[in-house]
């Protein structure tokens, strides 16, 4: 089970610009390009910086009003400077804050959100700009259809990964949410199941109304003959557990 790849879901033909590109030169580009952001990058390909809009909005707030007066706040002296800027290389968001493209998107996404940013340069091995990757991209897989997602979890999930039954677990998939019904052997594979579906791209939620055929979560309860438990009900695996919780463990 792995999620998609940055390389799957990136833009490959990236605008930039250089440092020495005046602040008109980047306001023409976006234009030109119907973007709002471009990677500032060296003679070598490799990103220096972001420039964004909100980087040319800022001198645009630094400017007096129509009077000649200056209404604007009084700015930190980094944000001072970079309002006063001209090129690209003095107003850019620097250090650029990149992705590699081997990366899935659940991490990718992660780095985003710590960073707090919209888009990501992503780089090859050498460090060098292969393609950017947006927040639009990354909900790219949820547009993927509910007979591709059913049919992901049919077989990577309960048929490969799991080994379950034919028609012991139904899936049905409607606008990304998927409803599992049917019966299990033992009651910890149902959380199993729930988070394996829940980890295939385009899935939006995931409810359950499965049933099962022993409880394998009480200690004193032990598989009906005939029947192995899973490696979620094991003694073993339960007695581990009992270990770790005594010692302080997970």
């Amino acid at each position: 089970m792995q999620h998609r790849r940055i390389s799957e879901v990136m833009t490959r033909r990236v605008v930039t610009v250089n440092r020495d590109a005046s602040f008109k030169e980047i306001v023409r580009l976006f234009d030109d390009n119907d973007i709002t952001a471009a990677p500032v990058v060296d003679d070598d390909g490799r990103p220096q910086g972001v420039v964004s809009e909100g980087d040319l909005l800022r001198k645009a707030s630094n400017l007096p009003d129509p009077e000649g007066r200056w209404t604007r706040l009084r700015l930190l002296p980094l944000d001072e400077a970079r309002a006063e800027a001209e090129t690209a290389g003095a107003m850019m968001t620097s250090p650029a804050v990149t992705a590699r493209q081997d990366w899935n998107i659940v991490e990718t996404a992660r780095t985003m959100d710590r960073h707090q940013v919209k888009r990501l340069p992503v780089v090859d091995e050498t460090g060098r700009l292969v393609g950017i990757v947006s927040r639009r991209d990354l909900l790219r897989p949820f547009l993927r259809r509910d007979e591709a997602i059913g049919e992901e979890i049919r077989t990577e999930v309960l048929d490969r990964t799991l080994g379950l039954a034919p028609d012991s677990v139904r899936v049905s998939v409607h606008q990304g949410v998927v409803t599992l019904t049917g019966r299990v052997a033992a009651r910890a594979d149902i959380p199993v199941v729930e988070r394996l579906c829940r980890s295939v791209d385009g899935v939006v939620a995931v409810h359950h109304t499965m049933d099962y055929e022993y409880d394998n979560l009480a200690l004193d309860v032990e598989p009906p003959e005939g029947r192995p438990a899973t490696a979620a009900g094991t003694p073993d695996a339960r007695h581990e557990g009992e270990g770790a919780s005594a010692r302080g463990g997970p």
